[in-house]
């Protein structure tokens, strides 16, 4: 076996950890690298997967484990790939390690996050609460360190999270790094983003309290979410049970989104089934343009089309308003099996928002080709470098293992090179 027989996974979600278990667990040395603090991506922001309605912190928690139980992995978090150079079996990677404030002494005690005078946004319910500068996304967080938020943190005028740290665990002046290491083999596992439903005008994404993309609906079913997974409203906390899903928000339309995303159908007929388990009188209307529940998903969608109070509407939304006394929204759109223009009023919207590689935004540094929607080409990557799961296209999450599985193999091979 040749002397360099590293393989460096840049994304920590969870095709990424997948690559990195399996390439690991073959003999071969892993470098995993994270922007965020924590590992596990999108997949941490869900509720359930489909079509088992199980918790995902199942999977994440038995690669946590196999991580910490492998000798051969190294990880950075809020870590970025800033150069790479070489080819095949011999890639030169700069990486550049922006400061957690925090060290491995932490113990997750949250007497940082009880001192901390300043809130912020919660990016990880996205906006659906606040949070302090210094946080912990949830009870299950990986690498289970506290982080402190650069952007927002006062620095050492405030330093009232190092006078309560009983275990030296803060330091406010950790300084950026830069490290260079040499791989053999490269996994891009990058992830997505949701689309940005404030550019949905006529469907209120934005300006409407009441509607909501379907990753903030996972948020709020979710037991670690901001309302410990009561389904209410964000206008006033009244719980939404009467709710209308928008499929294909933004998404097969060329001013937005002009791919299908795939998971958006099954995710909502999901969505639909959590409201209707906690309130048993509630009711959800979901409106599409096409259902597509590809291969065993189909059974699910039987299953949920079986609930009398779970309705599907073919036809395009024209337009969503607010009330403004009561803030209950007004969907207003063509229902094409009845032949006839509808109004209807919900508690709440879940607006379907599509998948955006995260590569639209932030390319990654190399020689990487990418389609116009910003999916990196795999078919032009330089041997040795390989894209997995919603880098290429949007996927599921079963999807998106079994390709990581796939990718491990590749990079195996050419590491050895």
């Amino acid at each position: 076996m040749a002397e360099n027989k590293k393989v460096l996974v840049v994304g920590g979600g969870f095709s990424g950890l997948t690559a990195a278990v399996e390439t690991a667990e073959a003999g071969f040395e892993v470098i995993i690298v994270e922007k965020t603090p924590f590992f596990g991506g999108r997949v941490t922001q869900l509720n359930k997967y489909f079509p088992k309605l199980c918790p995902p912190n199942c999977g994440l928690e038995m690669n946590y484990k196999r991580i910490k139980n492998s000798g051969d992995i190294t990880f950075y978090t809020q870590a970025e790939v800033e150069k790479i150079s070489g080819q095949e079996g011999n890639y030169d990677v700069t990486l550049k390690i922006s400061p957690r404030f925090v060290n491995d002494k932490c113990v997750g005690c949250n007497a940082c996050a009880e001192a901390c005078p300043v809130e912020m946004s919660n990016e990880f319910n996205f906006g659906l609460s606040k949070t302090k500068a210094a946080f912990i996304t949830h009870n299950q967080a990986f690498p289970f360190l506290y982080a402190i938020d650069g952007k927002h943190c006062k620095g050492t005028s405030c330093a009232k999270c190092v006078a309560v740290c009983k275990y030296d665990a803060i330091d406010l002046n950790m300084k950026p790094q830069t490290i260079q290491v040499n791989v053999g083999a490269i996994v891009l596992a990058t992830g997505w983003d949701v689309y940005d439903i404030a550019k949905l005008d006529n469907l209120g994404g934005g300006k409407v309290a009441n509607v909501i993309s379907n990753m903030q609906m996972e948020r709020l079913a979710s037991p670690n979410g901001p309302t410990g997974g009561k389904i209410l409203r964000p206008s006033d906390n009244k719980p939404a049970k009467n709710i209308a899903f928008v499929q294909c928000a933004g998404s097969r339309d060329e001013n937005h989104l002009p791919y299908c995303s795939y998971i958006c159908c099954m995710a909502s007929m999901k969505q639909a089934t959590y409201i209707r388990e906690q309130y048993p009188d509630s009711k959800a209307r979901i409106f599409y343009i096409d259902l597509r529940t590809p291969g065993r998903y189909e059974q699910f969608y039987w299953k949920v089309k079986d609930d009398p109070n779970v309705s599907f509407t073919k036809g395009k939304i024209a337009r969503i308003t607010e009330d403004p006394e009561t803030k209950d929204v007004i969907v207003e759109a063509e229902d094409i099996m009845a032949g006839k223009k509808i109004q209807a009023r919900f508690d709440m919207v879940v607006l379907a928002a599509g998948m955006v590689p995260s590569t639209k935004t932030a390319k990654l540094p190399g020689d990487i080709s990418y389609t116009p929607d910003g999916f990196v080409a795999a078919a032009s990557l330089k041997k040795g470098i390989y894209a997995v799961g919603t880098l290429k296209s949007p996927v599921d999450v079963a999807r998106s293992v079994q390709d990581a599985t796939g990718v491990a193999i590749k990079s195996i091979q050419s590491a050895r090179r």
